[in-house]
Formats: C-alpha cells, sequence, structure tokens
C-alpha cells in the first residue's frame, strides 16, 4: 500500500504519517515545502517511504511516476488566518487542489483533504450546505472555493473525495506554527513562562473568555481521515469537529490544571483560577474586530450518517493529554 501525504511535516500532515505507521503502513511519501527546516521535528521517529518538495511533487504526480497509490491525504495549504494576499491564498489553497484533484481523478486515486470551518465564517449554523458558508477572510473563501469545485464534480467522480472541515483543531506537533498554534499551545507556554494564561475580554455578547469554539484534538482528527480511507464509497464534505462548543475559559482551566498536575499540585476551580491571577483577561485586539468567529460548532449528522461513529475527546481530556506530550516532548 503506498500512500501520499502533502503537508506531511505540518501538524495535521505529520501526526498522520505516525497514524499511519500504527496501522503498519510505512510506504508513505511525504510531500512538503522545508524552507523552514525546524519542521523536520516533527517527522521524527516516523516512517516513511519517500520525501519529495512540494516544488517537484505536484507535475510528477500529474505524469504518474509514482505507479499505483492507495490514496491522498492532501494537507498542505497556507493556514494563516491573517494572509492579507489573496493571489498567493488562491493559488496555494484552491489552484493547487484543483490541480491535484483533476490528477487523482485521472488515476482514479482516492483524495481526502483538509477543508476547515473558516468557510463558515459568521454563520449561526455549521452544517455542510451553502446557506451556511459566509467566509470571514481570503483563507475560508480560498477553502469554500475548492469545496465548492468538489461538490461540482462529485455526480462524475472516479474516485472517491472527501473534505474534511477541521474546526479547532489541537495537539502534538504544532510548534512551529507560530501565531498559528492552538490557544492550548500558547496558554502551556503562557502558563509556563509567567504562571498566567490571558484570554480575550468581552466581546461579540459574550462575556470574558467566553467565546466558544469547537476544539478538537489531533487524534480524533487523524482517526476519522483513517476511517474515509478505510470506507471508500464514502465521499462528500464532512465536519470534523466534537459537536461541542466549549468556552476558552474551559481550555485555559483544564491548562493551568494539567501544569499544576506535572507540578504535583491540586487542581483549582476557574473561580479559584481567576482569583490567583492564573488567568487573565485582556482587551479584544482592534486588529480582529469583524473577523473573529465568537461561537463555532460542528454539525456532526453528515459525518453519522455516513458511518463514523468515532468518539471525540473533550477539552478536558484532550488539553490533559496534550500537555502531557509537550512537557514529556518539548521540555528543555
Amino acid at each position: 500500500m503506498k500512500v501520499i501525504v502533502t503537508g506531511a511535516a505540518g501538524m495535521i500532515g505529520s501526526n498522520l504519517v505516525h497514524g499511519l505507521n500504527a496501522k503498519g503502513i510505512d510506504e508513505i511519501i511525504a510531500v512538503d515545502d522545508l524552507r523552514d527546516g525546524s519542521k523536520y521535528r516533527n517527522l521524527r521517529g516516523a516512517r516513511i517511504g519517500d520525501y519529495f518538495d512540494r516544488e517537484d511533487f505536484y507535475a510528477r504526480f500529474a505524469r504518474r511516476e509514482f505507479g499505483p497509490v492507495t490514496a491522498v491525504f492532501h494537507q498542505g495549504a497556507c493556514s494563516d488566518t491573517l494572509e492579507p494576499d489573496g493571489r498567493y491564498m488562491l493559488e496555494t489553497n484552491y489552484r493547487c487542489s484543483k490541480d491535484l484533484l483533476d490528477a487523482c481523478q485521472a488515476q482514479c486515486v482516492p483524495l481526502i483533504y483538509a477543508s476547515s470551518a473558516a468557510t463558515y465564517g459568521d454563520s449561526a449554523e455549521f452544517l455542510e450546505e451553502p446557506r451556511c458558508e459566509k467566509p470571514l477572510n481570503v483563507y475560508g473563501y480560498s477553502k469554500l472555493l475548492f469545496d465548492e469545485v468538489v461538490r461540482r464534480m462529485l455526480p462524475r467522480a472516479q474516485a472517491q473525495v472527501v473534505g474534511l472541515r477541521y474546526f479547532n483543531v489541537y495537539g502534538p506537533r504544532e510548534q512551529h506554527k507560530g501565531r498559528m498554534a492552538s490557544v492550548a499551545f500558547h496558554h502551556v507556554n503562557q502558563y509556563r513562562s509567567a504562571g498566567q494564561v490571558q484570554l480575550f475580554g468581552e466581546y461579540g455578547g459574550f462575556g470574558p473568555g467566553q467565546q466558544a469554539r469547537d476544539f478538537v484534538y489531533v487524534d480524533d482528527v487523524i482517526a476519522v481521515n483513517l476511517w474515509f480511507m478505510e470506507h471508500p464509497q464514502c465521499d462528500g464534505v464532512f465536519n470534523v469537529g466534537t459537536g461541542r462548543a466549549q468556552p476558552f475559559n474551559d481550555v485555559a482551566h483544564a491548562t493551568v490544571n494539567a501544569c499544576r498536575a506535572h507540578a504535583g499540585l491540586a487542581a483549582l476551580t476557574l473561580a479559584e483560577q481567576i482569583e490567583a491571577r492564573s488567568i487573565a483577561y485582556t482587551a479584544f485586539p482592534a486588529a480582529l474586530i469583524g473577523k473573529y468567529q465568537c461561537h463555532t460548532q460542528a454539525d456532526l449528522r453528515a459525518l453519522r450518517a455516513a458511518g463514523c461513529e468515532h468518539p471525540f475527546a473533550d477539552v478536558a481530556t484532550g488539553v490533559r493529554r496534550y500537555v502531557e506530550w509537550l512537557y514529556d516532548t518539548l521540555s528543555p
């Protein structure tokens, strides 16, 4: 079995490579752009068959140079939601994906790709339907544009195509992402360096730290990707989240208690953490006004109807696992 993973040194891509290895799949063609050489650390310990730079891979794949391929997991993208360069965003996230889709269909190779909950923007509903899709930035638009192409071609598809709309993913192997790393990652770093986690204050009709997102642990994202590989009869665009919106306060609370547990200290309630100044609130940044999703919650009816019954970890469980990994893996 030969599998291709684009964005293989990124957060989700590298966890996917490790997840494939755990299933005994080692013949993996890893594709990425390693101009940021530090990302190699995400693939340490992984077993791959070959590596190609993204500049070389796409044309070679279209020329059928890799022989029979079981599946392509397309995770490569520009995921910076604040990137203002629309030409770059559409070339990277739309055109590249469209060319890959065409090549996969020509070769009858299943394509499982990363879409995003950013396609919903300021919608109050999170159904995989056009009426709910209102992206707030060019990143969300680039993902939606490709989803629309996929929807139009599915009736005549020669091979499986699955788009997975990831909600707020957090977990191991995201340390290279800088400002785009998850709030859980930043919270751990803040607490370890200053003993305090910072959250946004009141905004959008939500109280301090009460803006809520559907936070999904990366291991669960990988499990859903692998489920679709094992069910090639399923195709379409699907939400991937827990189906539960949880406030940022929950992430901060879980992070502080996980860090305290690592130090042998007892857990505190949220109120106790706020009183102890372990959690503090800052003014909502002007640069994000009108560009910020205050509430997201994946509607999982389509995913469940497809037959995927994978259970998703809640914030308390996922953050605890993540903090343990960070202390074990990235501690000096």
